[in-house]
């Protein structure tokens, strides 16, 4: 099968809720943001995946006809905070199939400030099982935000594996605020000191407010097409996806009496080493990561999950700084979750972007010479986990 390339890819700058366009505006910005960059028109995609958390059915259709009304087959998607790299996957899919030629994923999401929360009030939890879980594992604090104390415990659980100091948490916000400075896209920019971070209020076991990622709107899309479409229509299209994987749950991931496990460790572990096998590669050969950094937590163990340093190796690759320019690889150059922000449903595809324009050469004052390859990770609760890796042709 013919690997998809990327032909174009578009990205809106995300704002705090209350101070962006409506959803649909949005995502109608970032796709024709990407038609633009692939030199397509919308009466080329064949397809189209829409992907979004927090909108009603068919949200996709009302997105997508305000670029064009063309009887094309519009799939929503939601898979959680993975939603923009699962559309990206089944575009993926689609192209490497033959089904379709050029296909379209983009991903919007308008949010409601503060901590995230179940919506539905009503009905049992759609993670009822993991939350259950959670509470066996580590109880309940009614003080602390829901999401805070599951990615706040995988984080007590490496400090009780491995030692791990607090202050080491915090490093990678001052990392992301440093790397988002050169960032014109991402919502925070601002440089941050470690003792600002430190001293920021406390949510759950090594965590302050400045560790996790502001709830935010936005949209991001890609166009992918086939080798012969790009060549039929004379597009440059220089990046390929390599390999790319998706996991969920395993049984004994939910069984185990382990925060890192019910977060993601292990669906994450499981994709990145079908990636590296399917693409004949290794965490050596990876030039540019962007990763889920939800919370500082979820950045430090996906380190090891993704194989860019041994177990227990986080704290060392981080005071070292082989996590940034000059070191092992470059995470999160565009300022990742914590300082970009996470609009749910375009994460995925603003990950997407960001890597895209570091292989083309085109990221400007954040730009990682010579940069060949780089990862993708995308990770959602309930759970799903996407990872990527895309290549120069």
């Amino acid at each position: 099968m013919a690997k998809a390339r990327i032909a174009g890819v578009g990205m809106i700058p995300f704002a705090k809720p209350g101070q962006s366009a409506d959803w649909d505006v949005m995502a109608e910005h970032a796709i024709r943001l990407a038609l633009a960059d692939a030199g397509l028109h919308y009466a080329d995609i064949q397809q189209a995946y829409a992907g979004y958390v927090y909108a009603d059915s068919t949200a996709g259709q009302s997105a997508l006809y305000r670029v064009g009304c063309t009887g094309v087959p519009i799939f929503n998607v939601n898979n959680n905070c993975s939603t923009g790299s699962t559309a990206l996957y089944l575009a993926r899919e689609m192209v490497e199939s033959g089904v379709a030629d050029c296909v379209l994923a983009v991903g919007f999401e308008q949010m409601m400030p503060g901590a995230l929360g179940m919506v539905f009030q009503d009905r049992k939890r759609t993670l009822d099982h993991h939350l259950t879980r959670q509470v066996e594992i580590q109880g309940w604090d009614e003080t602390a935000p829901l999401v805070a104390q599951q990615f706040g415990g995988a984080g007590v659980e490496y400090q009780q594996r491995f030692g791990t100091a607090d202050e080491v948490f915090g490093m990678i916000s001052v990392k992301a605020r440093r790397h988002a400075a050169n960032n014109p896209l991402a919502m925070l920019r601002a440089t941050i000191t470690l003792d600002e971070v430190m001293q920021s209020p406390h949510l759950y076991g090594p965590l302050t407010r400045y560790q996790a990622c502001p709830p935010t709107c936005g949209a991001a899309a890609a166009v992918l097409v086939s080798p012969a479409f790009a060549g039929k229509h004379g597009l440059a299209a220089p990046v390929e996806i390599v390999a790319q994987a998706m996991t969920t749950d395993y049984a004994e991931s939910l069984a185990r009496r382990s925060m890192m496990s019910l977060v993601g460790y292990d669906m994450t572990r499981a994709a990145a080493c079908q990636v590296y096998e399917r693409a004949g590669l290794g965490a050596d050969d990876i030039d540019v990561v962007e990763l889920h950094d939800c919370f500082t937590s979820n950045e430090l163990i996906s380190y090891e999950a993704l194989g860019l340093c041994s177990e227990g190796g986080a704290e060392a690759y981080i005071r070292d700084g082989r996590n940034s320019y000059g070191g092992d690889h470059v995470t999160n150059p565009s300022g990742g979750l914590l300082s970009k922000g996470h609009p749910l449903g375009a994460t995925g595809l603003a990950q997407c972007h960001e890597l895209i324009h570091q292989l083309r050469g085109t990221a400007g004052a954040r730009q990682i010479d010579g940069a060949r390859f780089g990862l993708q990770h995308n990770l959602g609760l309930g759970g799903a986990c996407v990872v990527t890796l895309y290549g120069r042709v």
